[in-house]
């Protein structure tokens, strides 16, 4: 594709199965020790990137490029990758997280007793957490306020694709409601400028929807996201800004097992960017009420998907899609291999949702899940709402691969794969080679073999003691070689 620059941001949960192991908090702090001290992949923070949210030693850089630290809301491990510049190098590091957090909780012996889950919901907690996708686009002013109108409807829909799925629903209420599930945290930090506490309640009426976070979604845009979740959050930072080229962070993401599903989801999305900033974007998508659509779309039973338009006409979900990938056929077709093997698969998923929804099962988080679960209820006679149900919809996500329910589908070969085991492998410890991720792998590991080294490390410098600074401004340079020169004489 034309250059473009990707990185997605996940949220794990923690299930401690024996309370003799210890709390959550105990355990993530533990497997976030033991990558840095005992496997030595990175190093750790030894400054607080936030004072409320990231302390010192909350997590650190990776030789591969990515981050994992504790996010102090929460308490929960979370896994960014490394800037990625190619779609397959993504899925790559995106799944080298999961496995990575697998191979600690093994080698820890805690694998039998915790479990880390990819998903976004804790069913009766009431909490939701997130999967974040990061770009690299071209920004005006107006940028937020016209070009986001044509974004919404495509991101409102393509959980038809990108959605992983869930059994039962939640609706939100105000805190004092006496059928509230949500509890309060216990530490000062999950409060930090919260302005509206919501109440959640668990709604009997949904047995089965698309999207695990739709029912959390209460903005289109805000910059404020807890208990205030939105579709996107502006992220005015100087990490990925450079030239004319800054942040999008889109919140309404979500933590696809399905290496196919999180490809499309990202590639689509990118396409779809790549229309707007060239003013060739449809110009017939506007939604009616994004957030209502939004839901309506998820809980569908009927897998037909309709939508209402500002226009007051009501069409399914797959035809506004289709409005752009048409336009993306007219404008992006042959521009290069990986643009045209996005496109290729988007028209092949709508055709087969259009033909039968079910018929994705291989590809697709929910359609997965819901081939599945049916199979399952038909064995068992169990019901949508029965306990055993929400047990299999977050062992759909434990990153376990020796007792996770989508690996056990992929062994299986009903899962589609896009990249291999051994690749992921080495994404563990090895950063794209064609972004700025790859100096700071490299300065990264030789700070390994330097202990006593003091430094700061951020995505887009880095300082070693006190006078010497590497500026790592262009995330499409490698600066290889202006690492070698930075190390020399320092480590």
């Amino acid at each position: 594709m034309e250059k473009r620059i990707y990185g997605i941001e996940t949220e794990f949960g923690c299930m401690v199965h024996d309370p003799s192991a210890g709390t959550s908090e105990e355990i993530v702090e533990q497997v976030k020790n033991h990558a840095f001290y005992d496997r030595k992949l990175g190093v750790i923070d030894l400054h607080a990137r936030d004072y409320a949210f990231e302390p010192a030693r909350a997590g650190g850089f990776l030789k591969n490029g990515g981050r994992l630290y504790i996010d102090a809301v929460g308490s929960h491990e979370e896994y960014a990758t490394a800037e990625c510049t190619d779609l397959l190098d993504l899925i790559r590091h995106d799944r080298a997280g999961r496995t990575l957090l697998a191979e600690l909780l093994a080698d820890l012996s805690l694998d039998d007793v915790v479990s880390f889950h990819n998903n976004s919901i804790d069913h009766f907690g009431g909490h939701t957490f997130g999967c974040h996708e990061n770009y690299l686009v071209q920004i005006e002013d107006k940028f937020f306020t016209d070009a986001l109108s044509f974004l919404l409807p495509f991101l409102v829909t393509r959980q038809i694709f990108a959605g992983i799925g869930r059994v039962g629903g939640h609706r939100l209420s105000r805190p004092n409601s006496k059928n509230n599930i949500m509890t309060m945290g216990e530490h000062e930090v999950d409060y930090v400028w919260v302005s509206n506490f919501y109440g959640v309640e668990i709604d009997s009426s949904v047995d089965f929807q698309l999207s695990q976070r739709a029912d959390h979604i209460v903005k289109t845009i805000s910059s404020r996201v807890r208990f205030n979740r939105a579709i996107i959050n502006p992220k005015w930072d100087s990490y990925y800004s450079f030239s004319n080229l800054h942040r999008l962070h889109i919140l309404f993401g979500e933590s696809n097992m399905s290496e196919y599903a999180c490809l499309l989801k990202v590639g689509t999305t990118s396409l779809v960017l790549d229309l707007i900033e060239e003013g060739a974007h449809p110009h017939n998508i506007e939604l009616d009420d994004p957030l209502e659509t939004l839901r309506s779309v998820s809980r569908d039973p009927s897998l037909k998907w309709p939508v209402k338009m500002k226009s007051g006409e009501i069409i399914p979900a797959i035809e506004l899609q289709r409005r752009y990938l048409d336009a993306a056929m007219k404008y992006l077709h042959r521009r290069d291999a990986q643009t045209d093997m996005i496109l290729t698969e988007w028209e092949s998923i709508l055709n087969d949702l259009e033909r039968d929804p079910l018929s994705t099962s291989d590809r697709l988080d929910w359609s997965a899940k819901h081939a599945l679960y049916t199979e399952y209820m038909q064995e068992t006679g169990a019901g949508w709402q029965d306990d055993i149900m929400q047990s299999l919809d977050l062992e759909y996500h434990n990153i376990n691969p020796n007792t996770g329910l989508f690996y056990a589908l992929e062994q299986a070969g009903l899962m589609r794969r896009v990249v291999t085991d051994a690749e992921v492998e080495t994404a563990i410890t090895t950063p794209p080679s064609n972004t700025r991720a790859s100096g700071r792998g490299q300065i990264v590991s030789a700070l390994l073999e330097h202990p006593t080294c003091r430094y700061v490390i951020d995505w887009d410098a880095i300082y070693i003691e006190r006078n010497r600074q590497i500026d790592l401004k262009d995330p499409f340079h490698t600066y290889e070689k202006e690492a070698v020169r930075f190390l020399k004489g320092i480590v």
